[in-house]
């Protein structure tokens, strides 16, 4: 009984389409925040320090504020987060960021990943060396 109806309700808050959030990624959630009877949306931004996949799925994000750090962890599929935007991808190599914590100043930012050309745009790159090598 308590299964079933703890399936209809993540089945009722499910999202039709999946967030495109990964670790190590600076992004911005924006939050639907109610105080009183007044409704508005307010942003957390961001690097993505962890991510629990499934149906209970949640990610966190840290951030610094006055040289304290603060992280919130959003569930994926609650009516509350509304959107989050990728504002960089970071490039990195473990699942859990959680030695970000220990790090201060420049030894916490991430590298940025390199996003892979298409073959259009290989095309593209190969067309303007030849032409500013025939310039030469």
């Amino acid at each position: 009984m308590s299964q079933e109806l703890i399936k209809s309700v993540q089945e009722a808050f499910q999202r039709s389409k999946p967030l495109e959030v990964r670790v190590g990624d600076t992004v911005t959630v924006h939050q639907r925040i109610i105080e009183g009877d007044k409704e508005r949306v307010q942003p957390f931004n961001g690097v993505v320090i962890s991510k629990r996949a499934g149906k209970n799925g949640n990610f966190t994000v840290r951030r610094i504020v006055n040289n304290e750090g603060v992280e919130r962890t959003f569930p994926i599929d609650s009516p509350k987060v509304v959107s989050v935007e990728s504002v960089r991808s970071g490039k990195v190599r473990r699942a859990k960021l959680y030695y970000l914590r220990d790090r201060v100043g420049k030894a916490r930012r991430l590298r940025d990943r390199r996003i892979v050309s298409t073959k259009a745009g290989a095309a593209k790159n190969a067309q303007t060396d030849e032409s500013s090598e025939a310039s030469e």
